[in-house]
């Protein structure tokens, strides 16, 4: 039986938390940065949590399950 390997790119892009829920990190904050208004950039520098519709496959990529 072949070992399965965990999504290189993900193990990069999210952390389990000690609770076990997943954290990411918000989109739409690496370029045309010009344009958007100083609150808006604020905002997406916090952590944000999967979607619990989502945790499923990140937990997959992740090999958790």
């Amino acid at each position: 039986m072949p070992k399965v390997k965990t999504h290189s790119r993900a193990k990069k892009t999210f952390k389990v938390t000690g609770t076990g829920k997943i954290r990411r990190y918000k989109a739409f904050k690496s370029h045309l940065l010009t344009k958007k208004s100083t609150k808006r950039k604020r905002h997406l520098r916090q952590a944000a949590f999967v979607h619990p519709s989502n945790e499923n496959l990140v937990k997959r990529m992740l090999c958790m399950r």
